[in-house]
């Protein structure tokens, strides 16, 4: 089998597999992305080199954790009284909690822009390598599926709106690019990414999320104007935060001295190769939304 027919068939199931899980039901999504969460945790870890095993188990338990008390907080409840025979409730803010996962996402990945454009920064320390596997790999998670809920109940429009912005900028900043791409973005990170691609991807991804907000999410007239503006201004922070968070993969894969994160989607790379666009977007996305809410 050759490479392209080998590429071409590892997308189709990734993207059939994806989107079926999200259509179907929030549950299956939940399921999906933990277990792409596991997969980019030890992919993660090695590429940086560290014990797989604890951030593993770590982050199965604390995504176990938080999606039930957060989004199943009654049968949580019911679990508990049928094992102990005592009524308990689970009573505390989960928006807050969000908020506060939020602020610790947002200084690591503030931490992990600061360790893409420092030359000097050719080793990694090994505390630093925990602190960027907590916010750049593992919390991010938490936002892809906390934004998927919209205002009050589970949107699949929204993520897979999401992600059909993020393909579209990815698509056509490498057609651009390679069409009439002439100045390198960052070279000495990914040497065939061109400011040409950057802003051709932009220009698309926005025409993407003018056509979501119109025919896909297909809000209320009255509320048509302001749907356009807020798909317009996701498809500009999924492509400008997407674009970084790509090229801060490809430097933690510079440094490892590799080109793949890992070997699971053959002629993709691993799981982190797919995702590291959107989950370094989600945690600005959630941010926008609490930005709106405050409007």
């Amino acid at each position: 089998m050759n490479e392209t027919l080998k590429r071409a068939i590892s997308g189709a199931v990734y993207i059939t597999l994806l989107i079926a899980s999200i259509l179907y039901s929030n549950e299956s999504f939940f399921i999906l992305f933990g277990l792409f969460l596991l997969i980019a945790v030890y992919e993660f870890c090695a590429l940086v080199q560290i014990n797989k095993v604890i951030p593993i188990v770590f982050a199965f338990l604390f995504y176990g954790s938080i999606t039930l008390v957060c989004f199943y907080k009654k049968l949580v409840e019911e679990t508990l009284f049928s094992i102990t025979n005592k009524s308990y409730q689970l009573s505390f803010d989960s928006n807050f909690l969000y908020q506060i996962l939020l602020a610790i996402t947002l200084i690591i990945s503030i931490k992990c822009i600061h360790f893409l454009f420092s030359d000097g920064i050719q080793e990694i320390s090994k505390s630093n390598k925990i602190i960027y596997l907590l916010g750049y790999v593992i919390l991010p998670f938490f936002f892809i599926t906390k934004i998927s809920f919209g205002i009050n109940e589970y949107n699949p429009k929204i993520i897979i709106g999401l992600f059909i912005i993020i393909w579209t900028n990815d698509t056509f900043a490498y057609i651009v690019g390679k069409s009439i791409g002439k100045h390198k973005l960052l070279e000495r990170i990914s040497p065939k990414k061109t400011i040409e691609g950057f802003l051709g991807g932009i220009l698309f991804s926005i025409l993407a999320g003018v056509l979501i907000s119109k025919f896909y999410i297909k809000p209320s007239p009255i509320f048509s104007e302001k749907s356009i503006q807020i798909w317009v201004t996701i498809a500009i922070i999924a492509s400008v935060i997407g674009t970084l968070g790509d090229l801060i993969e490809s430097k933690f894969k510079r440094i490892a001295g590799v080109k793949d994160s890992g070997k699971i989607m053959p002629g993709h790379g691993g799981i982190l190769d797919r995702l590291d666009s959107v989950i370094f977007v989600a945690p600005f996305v959630f941010l926008f939304y609490q930005i709106l809410n405050l409007i």
